[in-house]
């Protein structure tokens, strides 16, 4: 069978869970750390760690650390129809109010949510 097949299945399995949904929507904003993903969804850190390894084994989600911080953004996936069904989540999650509010709470937490680059300056993460 095509190995596509695969790969577009465990997409939908890793998009089939209401947090790692609204994980999704708040990286589409761009790159930011695990300790402000746990705020935004009032969640606990080992949980949004769990759902964020989910992600990244599922090839929609990539990391950057640095020092003791993991920063994580959405992936481009190679392939078309993978990355077509990663585009659709995020554009519809745009439009809904969980994820609005996710949003909010974010920038609550980051003010200066990210740079041009998509990364979050340093004085602006896990407490420092």
């Amino acid at each position: 069978m095509d190995k596509r097949i695969y790969e577009l299945q465990r997409t939908l399995e890793a998009l089939a869970d209401p947090t790692r949904l609204r994980i999704v929507g708040l990286l589409a904003g761009g790159e930011i750390c695990v300790c402000h993903i746990h705020e935004a969804l009032q969640i606990p850190q080992p949980k949004a760690s769990r759902h964020l390894a989910y992600l990244r084994q599922a090839g929609l989600v990539e990391t950057r650390r640095d020092g003791l911080w993991v920063h994580y953004r959405l992936a481009q996936p190679e392939d078309a129809s993978v990355r077509t069904v990663l585009n659709a989540a995020v554009h519809t999650l745009g439009h809904m109010p969980t994820s609005q509010a996710d949003e909010k709470r974010l920038t609550k937490h980051v003010p200066r949510r990210l740079s041009k680059r998509g990364r979050l300056p340093i004085v602006a993460c896990c407490g420092g």
